[in-house]
């Protein structure tokens, strides 16, 4: 008897969008301690174009030809010895390849609730935006209320994210981006200070108003502009290099501030690293979702919850134009897609 079969998203090579299809193959098991998740919705990240391209292969252990960081779905099956979840539960997390499918196996202990009635949709945004933008901010940036923070790409899934959770820690916040308009809308996040780099006569922060965080996805073009604009003990948090990873630089600023220059990246990230950052995401972060926390992190009684920032929902079977918009950079907040 042939295995049962799903409908995924593959790569059938490396280049432009062309290359991906809707295809039928293998549905997943689950092993002992894991689950298996019918997929509703998930999303697109960069990581999935870079794929695509053939520049930025899956980890092991998870499929080198199925797309996709985040799920939004409800349990299907229970693995050997999963006792914290049941069937039919609505759950939504990471992974590090595989979500774009019908259904995708994952750790029980990865696997977070989606917030109460909210669309599959919407769920399927938070998990890599999310968890990236609070553990760029509090675990590895480590701003505290008071401080000053930038965000680069502020029009990003992340940097919608990012405006948010450090609006709630207390935080002055800064974003960049090159398009007015997505600035404009950052505002109605909670932007403090918008920084327009496609003004070049703009001048770059003076020490008085330098700041303490700042989240950096830009690279190395970026890289000497970023250390001149922190404050002392300020701690710069790389995130990825979209225009370049190489260029020439001067150290110096980082010895003359004490600085701290920090990388994160969530998809290479083990098992064993995974797990209590998604217990401890649960347990300080999901509740600002639903409104039902108002005293976590610096957090101050009234604030507005957090919220998924959707700019457009494709069903998978326009998963080649849902990379095309992304790579015109149409999108402010998250593409979503859906089965």
């Amino acid at each position: 008897m042939s295995a049962p079969l799903m409908q995924a998203v593959v790569h059938t090579g490396a280049g432009d969008a062309s290359v991906l299809e809707l295809r039928q193959v293998p549905r997943p098991d689950p092993g002992p301690g894991q689950l298996r998740v019918r997929v509703h919705a998930s999303a697109l990240n960069r990581a999935d174009i870079l794929q695509r391209k053939g520049r930025y292969p899956a980890p092991p252990g998870w499929p080198a030809d199925i797309p996709g960081l985040e799920y939004a779905g409800e349990v299907d099956v229970l693995g050997p010895g999963v006792t914290r979840w049941k069937t039919g539960d609505r759950v939504m997390g990471l992974v590090g390849g595989g979500a774009h499918a019908e259904y995708v196996v994952v750790h029980a202990d990865e696997t977070m609730a989606v917030p109460a009635g909210m669309p599959f949709t919407d769920a399927a945004a938070i998990p890599e935006a999310f968890l990236t933008a609070w553990d760029a901010l509090v675990v590895r940036g480590r701003l505290q209320a008071g401080e000053r923070v930038l965000i680069h790409a502020v029009g990003s899934g992340v940097g919608t994210a990012a405006v948010q959770l450090a609006k709630r820690l207390g935080a002055t916040v800064a974003g960049s981006s090159r398009s007015a308009e997505k600035l404009d809308r950052a505002k109605a996040l909670g932007l403090d200070e918008a920084v327009n780099t496609s003004d070049r006569t703009a001048q770059p922060p003076n020490r008085p108003t330098a700041f303490n965080v700042i989240l950096d996805v830009l690279g190395a073009p970026a890289f000497a502009a970023n250390l001149e604009a922190l404050a002392p003990r300020g701690r710069l948090v790389l995130l990825g290099f979209l225009q370049g990873a190489a260029g020439e630089l001067s150290l110096e600023p980082i010895l003359r501030k004490r600085l701290e220059v920090i990388g994160s990246v969530m998809r290479t990230r083990a098992l064993e690293e995974r797990i209590p950052l998604v217990a401890a995401f649960s347990r300080e972060v999901l509740p600002w979702f639903d409104g039902s926390a108002t005293r976590r992190l610096g957090d101050s009684a009234g604030s507005e919850p957090l919220r998924p920032i959707v700019a457009a929902v494709h069903p998978f079977a326009e998963i080649a134009a849902a990379h095309q918009a992304m790579e015109r950079d149409e999108n402010f907040g998250k593409i979503a897609l859906s089965w």
